[in-house]
This record gives structure tokens, sequence and C-alpha cells, in this order.
């Protein structure tokens, strides 16, 4: 009886190794069996929102003279923005910079001297709108006002997208279907079945202009320069079969 009950354990122990051995094998066998794919996702958007700097100074030795002449062409600039348009809420004048300009230099004897040059005033006026139009045409006459005497200097405006996170949302779902058909379409051409999802990396979110010939970054391209963009996004994925 014994030796009857031995047996009988032992053959049941070789049959559960076997079994376990067998499924355990099958296990790494499907597991290391998968599709890698990358999938993407663009969209051509136009901006909704634009922000536009302008600086002007004037210098004099006389500090009053001086801020007095910058609190008229602090009039004159206003004066130019509204007559193109803008409104009076979207045009803000900055706090005025104070500098002294130092000229430094050394005498025949090779010490070092210093010559006061004046009183440096400087105003940035910032313009933010909606109204992408009239900001455009405004930052490109706006240098007309240097012929009656304001030093100004004028930034290329920066336009923005305010329903940007909704866009970021939108692409990483249809890249994420993109990357699930390109699997599909391998495995079936293959011969085999789409398992399920293992892994997904999402890639880099880049905005650059539109049809403009800029290179992607590591860190991510967020272009506002251009009012019209493209937005794109890539979604590395690996399916089992």
């Amino acid at each position: 009886k014994f030796s009857v009950i031995a047996t009988t354990i032992a053959s049941i122990a070789i049959i559960l190794g076997a079994f376990l051995l067998a499924n355990a094998y099958k296990y790494k066998f499907e597991s290391t069996q998968s599709i890698n794919v990358t999938g993407n996702a663009f969209e051509d958007f136009d901006a909704d929102f634009v922000k536009w700097r302008a600086t002007f100074s004037r210098s004099d030795f006389d500090l009053s003279t001086a801020s007095n002449q910058l609190k008229i062409d602090q009039s004159v600039v206003k004066k130019f923005l509204v007559s193109k348009g803008i409104k009076t809420n979207e045009i803000v004048f900055q706090a005025v910079n104070i500098s002294k300009d130092i000229q430094y230099g050394t005498d025949s004897n090779g010490n070092s001297i210093s010559q006061f040059n004046g009183y440096i005033l400087s105003q940035d006026v910032t313009i933010e709108s909606k109204d992408l139009d009239k900001i455009e045409n405004a930052s490109r006459e706006i240098s007309n006002l240097i012929s009656q005497g304001i030093e100004l200097n004028s930034f290329n405006p920066n336009f923005y997208y305010s329903k940007l996170e909704d866009l970021k949302l939108e692409l990483i779902a249809r890249a994420s279907e993109n990357a699930k058909q390109r699997a599909e379409n391998i495995a079936s051409k293959s011969g085999s079945k789409l398992g399920k999802l293992k892994n997904a990396d999402l890639g880099i979110f880049q905005i650059t202009g539109k049809n403009d010939n800029e290179e992607y970054s590591y860190g991510g391209v967020f272009n506002t320069t251009s009012r019209f963009k493209t937005a794109n996004i890539t979604i590395k994925a690996s399916y089992g079969l």
C-alpha cells in the first residue's frame, strides 16, 4: 500500500510539474511576442490671441526734461494705437525705467575714468488683444512714429491659442488610435492577432509655424511668432500578439 501511494504521489507531481513548466514556457513565449509602433497626429490651427510689445525712450542731462519728453511720447504712441482701432483697455504702459548713461575708459596715463552722458528713460507699451488683424497692421506701421522724433523699438507680435489644452487632448487620442491601427495592420498582414496594449509613451508636443521648415527639438517646439501654426504629437506603443 505504501508503495502504491508513493508511486501515485510521484506521478501526480510529475504531471503537475510538466503542466506548470508548459504554462511557464507558453507565458514566456507570449510575453516576448510584441509589436512596437509609433502613432502620429497633427492639426493646422490659427492663433486667436496676440501680444505685442514696443518700447520708446528719451535721454537728457536733465532728468526732469527727459521725463517730460517721455510723457509727450507716451501720448503720441497712445494716440497712434487708438487711431488704428486698438481699444484703450488693451493698451498697458509699463513703469518708466531710469538709468544713467556712463561711458568708461582710460586716460593717457592708463587710469580708469568715467564720463556721465545723461539719463536714459525708457518705457514699454504692451498690447493684448483678440483682434489679430488690427494688431498686425499697427505693428507694421508704428515705425512711422520715428519720423516724429520718437526713439522707438517695436518687437514682433507673439501669437497664442486659448484652447491649446483641448487641442492637445484631441491629438493624443488621434495619435493613440493611429498607433493601434498601425499595429493591427502589421498583425493582420503577418497572420497574427493583436493582443492587449503593453506599454505606451507620449512624445513631446511640437508647435511649429504652418508650412515653415522648423525642426523639432528634444524639449519640444513652441512657436509664437507665426499666426498660423501646426501642432504635432507622437505616441510610441507596444502591443502583444
